[in-house]
């Protein structure tokens, strides 16, 4: 069977229709969704108050995921592994909650999540013209300068208090600028989480794999002033009773990290050769240093756990990608979509050869940024000094400098509207294992003397005469920067009270601090800023043939997105449905890990359900980022939750394949009876409107 893959926007605009061909693809805008596709493409309505509702619901992860309100008081649910930060910082050696799960027996029970916040959206903002405007008449480096104050300038005006977040938000590469306004959560707390057992049944080997039998779901609670928040937008799960079946529509709402399907050949070749390639063999030497790491003994597998985890999850992501790439036809494709694209273009005498030099410009960006790539990643990007010591120290050096220019003329990231982010970053009170950071700086120190190589100046005033391991005990055991108290005196301290610390961790991040931000500025002004410039008149023209008809690509911004409960057929001709049971988990199980349950399921199988759904798939268009968000049906009630997609879902990056991509969730139902069978978890059912409410209330 031949695979239906259309590289998405690229393609369809190269064409004819207006929308996707597929009712499945494409993830919508809150302020741009197509509600008349939508009704043509299920039969539903989805008006403006519900639109809105959905919207109030939805909540964005700090950490990198998606969630919802589950409750008026604050309930939030969102996967086990997005929660996974949260619950291994809770943890200690006597009470490992990744392993043996936890339960909060009631609300002042209920444990802070250190440096988590929660992200509502509130409002979006078109600023396309302030943001065009700032830039008129200037050269691309000039331009780029202009455009970062100006964005800075429009988020320092939304932010009206700290419990605001704003973002200027880039899509259509550039074509649209959207102000997007948060209420922002910095009190969040775990109510409920099961073992690493069930939430990761299968391990690696099921990982973007179906059948699944995963209970990949956790409750977390969002306070305000000391108090559970108030949450009067909140999904509700369907009647008791309700039936969920093949065919039936599914409604999600999240957070898509970020796809390059409106990217050009010349960009994705550039990733393909350039970025991806090292990245593969980055992740998988890590891999197998975090597995001698682990093998030191309990506590360290314990606290490296869950960085291994996300290495495992981004290795096999990542060699999905590139067999799309090198091994699928994806890569033509945009070829194809490309070249019909331009000779539209060239049509249109006007904007033709603006076009034609747009391609040409990018083309010439993506050299330079190959030259740049592995300098800009070890040193600005941090990867030669993967530590979090060192992250804390550079950024109280950073804020020590930028702090004091104005604030249209600070780094992205040390502008007033950043600041309450960046404090409750610094005074999270994250545990720092001091044996786990030389591991990771002397393994970071190590590849950066190796890729830039041992003669290069910036290596040997890193290291002088120090091996990366001396270095690496060195700084750490040397700085007091695992104290939040103290990040905290040094961030309010300025760069007076930088200095006057003498930790050796800040005096690393000096060495390397100049010759870092040299390279940004030359990604910035001579790869980041030619290339915005030249989609903006890339975009114009497809704006001017299309019209705002097709959605932008993703950018870890609200979302929304529609398809439906379904199966599929593989290409050897195995058919696969689209749900899985539980007497399905206790078939695999095998008593040996990763296909081992824990053992509150073994004792609970025989009051389970087993034929009962587990996990189910469906055709909606999701991405790294979606993890966690709420699946709903047609009338906006809880039926799910993403937690993964197929093997075949791992070139969604560059285009959605609508026979083969899925979608893979925990059924409500499922989350609903093991919360009563296994866990017994009755207040929470209660909450979650799934139990009668307790005699006397």
């Amino acid at each position: 069977m031949k695979s239906r893959l259309r590289v998405s926007a690229l393609l369809a605009l190269s064409l004819s229709a207006p929308l996707g061909a597929s009712a499945e693809e494409g993830m919508w805008t809150f302020n741009r969704f197509p509600a008349a596709h939508y009704e043509k493409s299920t039969g539903a309505q989805l008006d403006p108050k519900r639109l809105d509702h959905l919207r109030a619901s939805s909540i964005r992860v700090s950490a990198g995921g998606s969630a919802s309100f589950v409750s008026p008081d604050g309930l939030v649910l969102t996967n086990h592994h997005v929660a996974s930060d949260c619950i291994e910082q809770v943890s200690t050696p006597k009470a490992d909650y990744i392993k043996r799960g936890f339960a909060a027996k009631s609300r002042d029970k209920e444990l802070v999540c250190p440096g988590l916040e929660l992200h509502g959206l509130t409002r979006i903002t078109d600023v396309t013209a302030q943001v065009r405007k700032a830039t008129e008449g200037l050269d691309d480096a000039k331009a780029g300068e202009a455009r970062r104050a100006e964005i800075a300038r429009l988020e320092k005006a939304c932010q009206t208090s700290e419990a605001v977040h704003c973002e200027v938000v880039k899509l259509y590469n550039g074509g649209v600028w959207d102000l997007y306004e948060y209420k922002r959560y910095t009190d969040v707390r775990l109510v409920w989480a099961p073992e690493l057992g069930i939430a990761f049944f299968g391990g690696d080997p099921d990982n973007f794999m179906f059948p699944r039998y995963d209970l990949d779901a956790s409750l977390l609670r969002a306070y305000e002033g000391g108090k559970p928040a108030k949450s009067p937008d909140f999904f509700a799960l369907p009647p008791a009773g309700s039936k969920l079946a093949e065919g039936d529509v599914v409604l999600v709402t999240g957070n898509p990290g970020s796809t390059s399907r409106l990217n050009t050949v010349a960009q994705t070749e550039n990733w393909r050769d350039f970025g991806l390639v090292p990245r593969l063999m980055y992740l998988s030497e890590i891999r197998g240093a975090l597995v001698e790491y682990a093998r030191r003994g309990k506590e360290q597998a314990r606290h490296s756990q869950g960085l291994f985890f996300g290495v495992e999850n981004s290795l096999k992501s990542f060699r999905g990608e590139a067999d799309a790439l090198f091994g699928g036809a994806v890569l033509e494709q945009v070829r194809v979509a490309e070249r019909a694209f331009k000779e539209r273009a060239l049509a249109n005498k006007a904007t033709g050869p603006k076009v034609m030099q747009a391609f040409a410009d990018i083309e010439r960006a993506m050299g330079l940024a190959r030259a740049l790539r592995t300098r800009y990643d070890m040193l600005e990007r941090g990867r030669g000094f993967n530590s979090d010591l060192f992250s804390s120290a550079r950024t109280l050096l950073r804020a020590s400098v930028e702090l004091q220019k104005p604030d249209a003329e600070r780094l992205s990231g040390y502008h007033d509207s950043n600041l309450p982010g960046l404090k409750n970053q610094l005074g999270s009170a994250s545990p720092v294992y001091a044996e786990f950071e030389i591991f990771r700086l002397t393994f970071a120190l190590t590849k950066l003397r190796e890729l830039l190589g041992a003669d290069d100046p910036i290596v040997k005033a890193v290291l002088g005469k120090d091996s990366p391991e001396q270095l690496a005990t060195r700084v750490v055991r040397g700085s007091k920067l695992a104290d939040p108290k103290q990040r905290l005196r040094l961030l309010d301290g300025g760069a007076a009270a930088v200095q006057a610390a003498k930790d050796p961790m800040i005096a690393l991040a000096a060495v390397v601090d100049a010759e870092a931000r040299a390279v940004r500025k030359r990604m910035e002004d001579e790869v980041d800023a030619v290339v915005t410039r030249a989609h903006e008149t890339i975009q114009a023209a497809r704006f001017e043939m299309y019209g705002t008809t097709q959605y932008p690509d993703a950018t870890f911004t609200p979302r929304v997105n529609w398809g439906k409960v379904r199966g599929w057929t593989e290409p050897s001709g195995r058919v696969v449905a689209p749900f899985t049971t539980f007497g399905g988990a206790f078939e695999r199980h095998t008593g040996a890990e990763p296909f081992a349950l824990p053992k509150s399921w073994l004792d609970a199988k025989p009051r389970l359900a087993l034929d009962a759904s587990f996990n189910f798939s469906s055709d909606n268009d999701i991405i790294g980022g979606n993890s966690g968000s709420p699946a709903l049906d047609a009338q906006g009630r809880l039926i799910g939750l993403v937690f993964d997609g197929n093997i075949h879902s791992l070139g969604g990056d560059y285009g959605f394949d609508t026979a083969l991509n899925r979608a893979v969730f925990v059924d409500a139902r499922a989350l609903v009876h093991a919360l009563d069978v296994v866990y017994g978890q009755a207040d929470l059912l209660r909450e979650l409107g799934a139990a009668p409410p307790a005699k006397g209330k």
